[in-house]
C-alpha cells in the first residue's frame, strides 16, 4: 500500500509542476505571441490560410465563431464516414480489411470528431491502417484543436472581448504549436519502450508450446469375439483407431496471429488529446499500447497536460491568476476524492471472494493488469474520466461497486478539469450559477467577473447544464421502455443497469470510455449513441459561447463592500457545494439504482 501512494504522490506532483510551463507556453500560443517554433512553421501555417482561403487576420464575434467550427466539423464529419465505408479500395489494407456497417461507420465519425473516441468495434480486426490514420489519428487532432480553441475563445470573452478570436487561425495553431510538436517527441519516446510502429500487417507465430501436429491414427489390436466350441485365433486382427481432430482451442495454443500496426502514433495524440478509444480492443490494457508501468505513467501525464494548465493558461490571460487557482484547487479536490474512492474500493476487494479464503491483501485483481498494480490502476481509472480521456489500462466493468462510482460521478458532473477546455466551461457553468443562488439569498444582483450576471447568463448557463442530464437519462428511459435491445446488456439486476448507464454518461460528456458488458454495435445503441455524441458536444459549446460573448459586451461593476468576490476560499466552498447540490442531487437516483444498489447486494451476499 505505501509503494501504491508514493506512486501516487510522485505522478499528481509531476502533473502538478507541469501546469507552470505548459500554461505559460499555451497563454503565448493563442495570444499571439512568439514561440521559438514560429520560424519553422509560420510558413506552414500560411501555406494552410492560403489552401483554405482563410484571412488570419479576421476577427469573429461569438456566432460566426461557432458557425466556421460547425462547418469545418461537418465537412469533417463526411470524410471520416466516406473514409470507412471505402476503406476495403483505399490503400495500406494488409489484413484485407473489408467494408464497415453504414451503422457503425456513422456512429464512429460522430464518435472521433466529437472527442468522444466510444468505439462499438474492435480496431484491430475492423480497421485497415488507412482507416486508422485518417478516419482515426487525424480527427484526434482536430477534435482536440476544435475544443481547445473554443476553450480559448470563451476565456477571451470572459476578458471582455466580444471578438473571440478566429477560429481557424486557433485551431491551426493548437494544432501546429501544440498538439503536433508534443505528439511526435511522446511517440518516439513510446517506440522505444516497446509501442510498435510499423506498416507491417499482422504475423502468425509458433507460441511457447510450439505447433500442434496433427495425431495420426494407430492400429490397436482388438480381439475378435469366439464362437462356442472354435479353436481360439492365433493373433488379435489389428483395427485402426478412429483420427482424432484438434480441437480449435488446442490448435490456438499452438499458433496465434499478432497485430502490428502505427499504434505509437495513435498512443500519444490519444492521451494528449484526451480522446481515448485504441488501436486494441483491449485499448491501454493491451501490452502493445501500455506495455510497461513507466508507459503507464506517461499516458497518464499526458492526459493531464493540457487540462490542468488551461486553469493556468486562464489566470495569465484574465491577469486573474487568484481566480485560476481557485478554480483549480475545486477541481483539484473533487480529483482527489473520487481517487481515493476508486483506490479503497479496489484495495479492499470483494467481501465474498475474502470471506472464501482469497488474500484481501491483493485486492480486487480481476480485470486489472498486475503490470500496474491497485494505484495505478485506480490512479489512471480517475484520470481518464476526470480529463474526459475515455482510455483504460482497466476493465471498468470489473470495478467494484463503490471503485465504479468515480468513473461514472466524474462523467455525471463533467467539470473536474475535463478535456481541452470542457471542464472549466462546464464549472462556470456551476459558478454562475453559484453566484445566481448566492445574490438571491443575500438580496444582491450576482456578479461574476467583474459582470452582473442577468437573466440571459441564468437561462443560457441553465440549459447548458441541463441538457446533460436530459440526454442520459431520456435515452435510457427509451431504451428501458421500450425494451430496444436489452438483450445485448451481458448482466442482469443493477450491474446490468449501470452498463446502460455508463455508455450514455459516456457518450454524453464526450469520454468514450467503457463500462464493456454491453454490446453496442446495434442499429438503436449506433444511431442513438451518435445522437447523445452530437448534442453533447455542440450544443453546450454554442450555448457557453454565448454566454461569454453575452458577458463581454457588459461594462465592469466596479467592487463595493458588497460585491462578493469570487476567488478564495469561500468562494471555492460556495462553488463545490453549489456543484453537490445541483450537479450530484440531479443524478443520485440513478446511481442508488446501479452501482449503490449492487454495493448494498454485494455485502448481503448476491453479486450480478
Amino acid at each position: 500500500m505505501l509503494f501504491d501512494l508514493l506512486g501516487i504522490a510522485i505522478v499528481l506532483v509531476i502533473i502538478f509542476l507541469l501546469v507552470f510551463p505548459t500554461g505559460r507556453y499555451m497563454a503565448t500560443v493563442f495570444a499571439g505571441g512568439r514561440t521559438w517554433l514560429d520560424p519553422l512553421l509560420d510558413p506552414v501555417d500560411n501555406a494552410i490560410y492560403r489552401l483554405a482561403g482563410v484571412n488570419p487576420q479576421q476577427a469573429m464575434r461569438w456566432w460566426p465563431y461557432c458557425l466556421a467550427m460547425l462547418v469545418t466539423n461537418l465537412v469533417m464529419f463526411l470524410i471520416l464516414f466516406l473514409v470507412l465505408e471505402t476503406q476495403q479500395y483505399l490503400p495500406l489494407n494488409p489484413d484485407r480489411m473489408g467494408p464497415i456497417d453504414p451503422f457503425l461507420a456513422f456512429n464512429t465519425a460522430a464518435s472521433f470528431i466529437t472527442n468522444t473516441n466510444w468505439q462499438n468495434y474492435g480496431g484491430e480486426n475492423t480497421l485497415s491502417y488507412f482507416s486508422q490514420m485518417f478516419a482515426i489519428i487525424f480527427p484526434q487532432f482536430t477534435s482536440a484543436a476544435t475544443g481547445l480553441a473554443c476553450g480559448v475563445a470563451f476565456i477571451r470573452g470572459l476578458g471582455g472581448s466580444t471578438n473571440l478570436g478566429n477560429f481557424y487561425v486557433d485551431l491551426t495553431r493548437t494544432c501546429t504549436r501544440i498538439l503536433l510538436p508534443i505528439s511526435l517527441i511522446t511517440a518516439i519516446v513510446f517506440v522505444g519502450l516497446g509501442v510498435p510502429a510499423t506498416f507491417s500487417g499482422a504475423v502468425t507465430v509458433n507460441t511457447l508450446n510450439g505447433p500442434l501436429a496433427t495425431p495420426v491414427a494407430t492400429a490397436v489390436p482388438v480381439a475378435s469375439p469366439i464362437p462356442a466350441g472354435a479353436a481360439p485365433a492365433a493373433a488379435a486382427s489389428p483395427v485402426a483407431a478412429p483420427t482424432a481432430t484438434p480441437t480449435p482451442s488446442e490448435t490456438a495454443q499452438g499458433q496465434q496471429t499478432i497485430t502490428r500496426g502505427m499504434v505509437a502514433a495513435l498512443i500519444s495524440i490519444k492521451h494528449l488529446g484526451t480522446n481515448g478509444g485504441g488501436w486494441f480492443n483491449a485499448n491501454s490494457a493491451h501490452p502493445f499500447e501500455n506495455p510497461r508501468p513507466l508507459t503507464n505513467v506517461l499516458e497518464i501525464l499526458l492526459m493531464a497536460l493540457i487540462p490542468t494548465s488551461l486553469i493556468y493558461t486562464l489566470g495569465i490571460m484574465l491577469n486573474r491568476r487568484k481566480q485560476a487557482w481557485t478554480f483549480f484547487w475545486v477541481m483539484a479536490g473533487f480529483f482527489l476524492v473520487f481517487l481515493v474512492i476508486a483506490y479503497v474500493g479496489e484495495k479492499n476487494g470483494n467481501p465474498l471472494l475474502n470471506a472464501i479464503g482469497l488474500n484481501p491483501a491483493q485486492g480486487n485483481l480481476e480485470g486489472k493488469e498486475v503490470r500496474f498494480g491497485q494505484g495505478q490502476t485506480a490512479l489512471f481509472v480517475t484520470a481518464t474520466t476526470a480529463f474526459t480521456t475515455g482510455s483504460v489500462d482497466a476493465m471498468h466493468d470489473s470495478l467494484t461497486p463503490v471503485a465504479s462510482l468515480t468513473p461514472i460521478s466524474q462523467m455525471l458532473l463533467n467539470m473536474i478539469f475535463g478535456g481541452k477546455g470542457v471542464g472549466f466551461i462546464n464549472l462556470i457553468i456551476f459558478a454562475i450559477l453559484g453566484v445566481f443562488l448566492t445574490g438571491l439569498m443575500v438580496g444582491r444582483t450576482p456578479e461574476f467577473l467583474g459582470k452582473k450576471i442577468e437573466a440571459t447568463e441564468v437561462k443560457l448557463a441553465s440549459l447548458a447544464f441541463l441538457m446533460h442530464p436530459l440526454l442520459i437519462l431520456a435515452f435510457m428511459a427509451i431504451t428501458l421502455a421500450l425494451k430496444i435491445n436489452l438483450d445485448s446488456i451481458s448482466n442482469p439486476g443493477p450491474h446490468g443497469f449501470s452498463e446502460l448507464l455508463y455508455m450514455y454518461t459516456s457518450q454524453a460528456a464526450n469520454n468514450g470510455s467503457a463500462f464493456a458488458g454491453i454490446n453496442g454495435n446495434t442499429p438503436w445503441f449506433n444511431i442513438s449513441g451518435a445522437i447523445v455524441m452530437m448534442i453533447g458536444r455542440y450544443v453546450s459549446i454554442i450555448l457557453m459561447l454565448a454566454v461569454a460573448s453575452s458577458l463581454a459586451a457588459k461594462k465592469v461593476v466596479p467592487e463595493t463592500v458588497g460585491t462578493m468576490r469570487t476567488e478564495g476560499g469561500l468562494f471555492g466552498g460556495v462553488l463545490a457545494g453549489t456543484v453537490l447540490i445541483i450537479g450530484a442531487l440531479t443524478f443520485f437516483p440513478v446511481l442508488a439504482l446501479g452501482p449503490v444498489a449492487e454495493q448494498f447486494a454485494m455485502i448481503a451476499g448476491k453479486v450480478f
